[in-house]
Formats: C-alpha cells, structure tokens, sequence
C-alpha cells in the first residue's frame, strides 16, 4: 500500500498498511530528525531547543516582552512548565522579568541583550538546520508543504 519505500527502509519494518499511516509517521520521522539537529546546534551553545524557541519568541516582542501564558500559547512544543525554562534563562542572564505595571501579579519577561547575542551567534547554523532539511525539495515543492502543513493542525490549536 506504500507510495515509497524509503520511509519504510529508514525504520527497517514492512511497508505501511495505510497512506495515512505512512504520511503521520513520516511527518514524525522528519519532525525527530529536524528537531534532533536543532538540539544539538542548540547543546552546543549550552541550551536546549525549547530555550532557543523562548529566546526567538522573546526577541519578536522587543522591548516590551511577554507574560508567561503568552509564551506558552507561541511556544512551537507546548511545554508543560514554562515558568523553568525562563528561570533557566534568567539565570544565564539571557532573559530578565519585571512586574507587569497592568497586573502585578503577572511578570512580564524580556530578552537580554546576552541573549540577543546569543541568537544572532546561532543564527547561521539554525539557518543551515532549515535549509538541510529542504535541500531535497524543489522550490515549488517546499512551497507545497508550506501550504499543506497548516491544514494539519486542529482547531483548538490554532490560537
């Protein structure tokens, strides 16, 4: 029932039972090896992705920041506690929160300058991460994918 056997070569079982079978574990395939070579950029630099992912967040609010629900909603991988991954990286000095003036109850946080730095050290490689996992792709290939990906997502996870 399989369209092609290299997704079905790459994990060493028999062809998928059904096309909807192959498309969901192929886009997990790509999806692990994509985010393998993105942690491993990000390791380099002594954090993990989902800082990485933080720290870009952060940087498209400057200089106001975010609450911490608003990074959570942004965040690529919902991660169960956000407010660890911004203790992480207030203690690298890559992120630092202040009260909100609204609502003091409520910390806003805000990208460093440390962690500005950061991200533009890094930029190139995470760059290369993107472009290598493209490479096989023709334009209007990419341009395909780029349209069909989102249709994937459910409702209750748009917004």
């Amino acid at each position: 029932m399989a369209r092609t056997d290299k997704l079905a070569n790459r994990l060493a079982q028999e062809p998928f039972d059904t096309l909807q079978q192959e498309v969901s574990v192929g886009i997990l395939t790509v999806a692990g090896h994509i985010t393998q070579r993105l942690n491993e950029v990000c390791g380099e630099r002594g954090i993990t992705h989902d800082q990485y992912n933080v720290l870009r967040i952060l940087s498209g609010a400057r200089p106001k920041g975010y609450a911490r629900f608003e990074i959570a909603r942004r965040l690529i991988n919902r991660a169960p506690d956000v407010t660890r991954l911004l203790d992480r990286l207030e203690r690298n000095d890559l992120v630092e929160r202040r009260r909100s003036p609204d609502d003091r109850r409520q910390s806003i946080s805000s990208i460093t300058s440390q962690g500005m730095e950061l991200l533009e050290a890094m930029d190139d490689e995470i760059q290369a991460v993107h472009r290598d996992a493209v490479a096989s792709l023709t334009e209007q290939e990419r341009w395909d994918l780029a349209h069909v990906l989102p249709k994937m997502i459910p409702e209750n996870q748009v917004s």
